[in-house]
């Protein structure tokens, strides 16, 4: 994997400024879709812009991993928590975390990925 494919799965739900507003948001952030092999989601704030860039990478067939922190409190939606189920582990994962985790859970779901 490439540290632009890298960049790219680590970064879900930009609302970064950029000289063209919200299209020019919508339009790099959908490349940066495309481009990518592997999306990597924080799904513990409920967010439409994260769920719309995980419904679009399903659609494109990538290959998504969702981090919730069980911790904050919240709840995560259905829709998420049972896509695992649905779609198949080798599609579609959602793994709980604490924060001194984040690191082992990442190499791990890369190296298995780099083994298929």
């Amino acid at each position: 994997m490439s540290e632009k494919q890298f960049n790219t799965a680590q970064k879900v739900d930009s609302e970064d400024a950029l000289p063209g507003g919200d299209e020019a948001i919508y339009d790099r952030d959908m490349e940066w879709l495309a481009q990518s092999d592997v999306v990597v989601a924080e799904v513990t704030q409920p967010s439409f812009g994260v769920g719309y860039e995980i419904g679009q990478a399903m659609a494109m067939k990538k290959k998504i991993l969702c981090l919730f922190r069980p911790s904050s409190g919240k709840v995560l939606s259905a829709m998420i928590q049972r896509a695992e189920g649905k779609l198949g582990s080798s599609i579609f994962q959602v793994r709980d975390y604490v924060e001194e985790e984040v690191e082992g859970i990442l190499e791990n779901y890369f190296g298995e990925l780099t083994k298929n």
